[in-house]
């Protein structure tokens, strides 16, 4: 299982919140995913999976180097 160093700052944890996703459940997500692609709207990378609580997220972020996670959104999906 890879470990990433994860970027947080206000804004995002506020825009999270706002989709009822915890940072934690972010970080469950993509430390763990059951799926990983590119989105197709940004380019950016996604992370699939679920959490420990069962809620299936997909979650949206920048990656830099290897390790270093910039968040961007989360939001739950239904299979």
């Amino acid at each position: 299982m890879p470990y990433y160093f994860f970027e947080w700052t206000p804004d995002i944890i506020d825009h999270l919140a706002e989709h009822d996703v915890t940072p934690e459940e972010f970080e469950e997500v993509v430390n763990n995913p059951d799926y990983e692609d590119v989105s197709r709207s940004t380019g950016n990378p996604i992370a699939l999976g679920s959490t420990s609580a069962g809620r299936r997220l997909c979650c949206v972020f920048k990656r830099f180097a290897d390790d270093v996670i910039e968040p961007i959104t989360a939001y739950e999906v239904s299979d």
